[in-house]
């Protein structure tokens, strides 16, 4: 099987270019899209689905694997932390979504793992893509309902990393392409991140919960359909255990040149590189425990307290979370094009500062939601402008941070150990989104304009401690990586 995968594979430097970028980038690209479509489809209903019907049928004696069990575990440490003597529906929903979107980017340090050492990228994105669509049916089947999380969980570890992965390597190591095929990468999620509000969220708030959930299932089936029939087009895995080489000469001195990577020891610039990529990454957590947010107490606060009535329709709240996608593309190119005449001008700050201008940005904008909160006391509901403008100022703020962030990892990893950094990256979004979830609990314990002072706080602050460090890590991550391409040679790359 894998020597007729390598016959019918069409090496990149031979296939057609769209935009200057090979067809594989563009397979990617749409097999991502569906797969975020799936996911944030999901997302979109999590935190209304368990508030507002599967909580309260459980109370009533609902039958649901498990329940009783994580109930009580979440009861426990929700005492125990201090939260709150009484777990409401609102507080365990909370739990419920930080421990889901937390597991959801914890599990990819596994899957990159997975796929370094065993797999390769290709056959574990398609373990993960299984995994998952079977986590999106489960869904509609209320019974299941852990069941459905625990496999979304697993399958979104084994893809997640390795989609990431397989866009850098399309390219050659100091490649300029390399950042604005990742650009191009996050349009792709965003896309999917558009659509599933206004097509899941739709079908589960009007027409019932199951075809919102069934209905992310079959995107992500599409992604898979769309991974497989493209596969000629992906770039050979980078596993150290697999061959992808059809002549067996080749075979022979990649497998040499691997194992004899494998064993190397790093240097010193390299523990240096991963010691600045992990301290970025474990201020990276910050950024997404506030930013997880529009998933779960913003998405309450476009429910309970904005109105959607329009002309006499009501819309659904869901398609809250359809702004920060329509922002991102309207917004997007706007930055790369600034990022562009910075960079002309020499004036271009390092990815570390970007970061934290993201940081900084994305506690301003809860800023206006303050004020919102001011404003509208009670059960008052208020414009949909309140969440337009905080939406608009942290989503700049997210294309300062996660796209950099992840171009930032993938040049700058060891090359032997790059899906497993990547995983790291997501490692960070793991505490980050578990965090989420925890002071999320606080949503109706503090009052909401406190709640919100609080995001802007830590928001603010993270991006401090980024520009603190940033001379630092800028010099560390800005040196020349010497990386083997196969044992056939040496080249270098450095962040611009």
């Amino acid at each position: 099987m894998d020597r007729d995968r390598d016959r019918t594979q069409i090496p990149i430097a031979d296939q057609r270019k769209i935009f200057g970028h090979p067809v594989g980038l563009y397979i990617i690209f749409f097999t991502e899209m569906w797969e975020r479509f799936s996911y944030y489809g999901m997302r979109a209903l999590l935190v209304l689905y368990m508030t507002k019907y599967l909580l309260s049928e459980a109370d009533k004696g609902l039958d649901i694997f498990g329940y009783s069990y994580i109930r009580a575990f979440v009861e426990w440490f929700v005492r125990a932390t201090g939260i709150s003597d009484q777990l409401t529906t609102q507080i365990f929903s909370s739990q419920v979504y930080g421990l889901y979107t937390g597991f959801v980017y914890f599990t990819p340090l596994i899957g990159g793992a997975l796929a370094d050492q065993f797999w390769g990228q290709r056959r574990t994105v398609y373990a993960g893509a299984i995994l998952m669509a079977i986590g999106h049916f489960l869904m509609a089947i209320e019974s299941q309902f852990f069941v459905a999380l625990l496999f979304l969980i697993l399958g979104n570890g084994c893809f997640k990393p390795n989609t990431a992965t397989q866009v850098g390597n399309l390219y050659e190591p100091g490649s300029p392409l390399r950042d604005r095929a990742y650009t191009i990468y996050y349009m792709g999620v965003n896309l999917g991140a558009f659509l599933s509000p206004l097509i899941c969220g739709t079908l589960g708030q009007l027409w019932g919960w199951h075809y919102g959930f069934a209905s992310a299932g079959v995107g992500m089936l599409l992604g898979l359909a769309i991974y497989h029939f493209g596969r000629r087009y992906l770039p050979p895995d980078t596993s150290p255990s697999r061959d992808t080489s059809p002549s067996k000469h080749d075979t022979a001195a990649k497998s040499a040149a691997n194992s004899a990577a494998t064993k190397t020891h790093f240097n010193r610039d390299e523990w240096l590189r991963v010691g600045a990529l992990v301290f970025l990454c474990a201020l990276n957590i910050v950024f997404w425990a506030i930013y997880e947010q529009q998933g779960n107490t913003l998405q309450l606060w476009a429910d309970d307290k904005t109105d959607w009535n329009f002309f006499g329709w009501e819309m659904p709240s869901t398609w809250f979370q359809s702004f920060n996608s329509a922002f991102i593309f309207m917004f997007a190119p706007v930055l790369d094009r600034y990022w562009g005449w910075q960079n002309r001008k020499g004036s271009e700050p390092h990815a570390v500062s970007k970061m934290g201008i993201g940081c900084v940005l994305l506690g301003g904008s809860f800023i206006v939601m303050i004020l919102a909160a001011n404003l509208l006391p009670g059960q008052e509901r208020g414009s949909v402008l309140w969440l337009v403008g905080s939406t608009w100022i942290y989503t700049i703020g997210e294309l300062y941070l996660s796209p950099v962030g992840l171009s930032l990892v993938s040049k700058m990893s060891p090359p032997r150990i790059v899906s497993m950094m990547m995983g790291m990256w997501f490692l960070s979004s793991f505490v980050g989104n578990y965090l989420s979830g925890y002071i999320g609990s606080y949503y109706e314990i503090m009052s909401k304009e406190a709640f919100f002072t609080l995001l802007t706080g830590l928001g603010i602050a993270a991006g401090l401690v980024f520009f603190l460090v940033n001379g630092l890590l800028s010099r560390i991550l800005s040196q020349p990586v010497e990386e083997s391409l196969g044992g056939m040679g040496e080249t270098a790359r450095s962040v611009s």
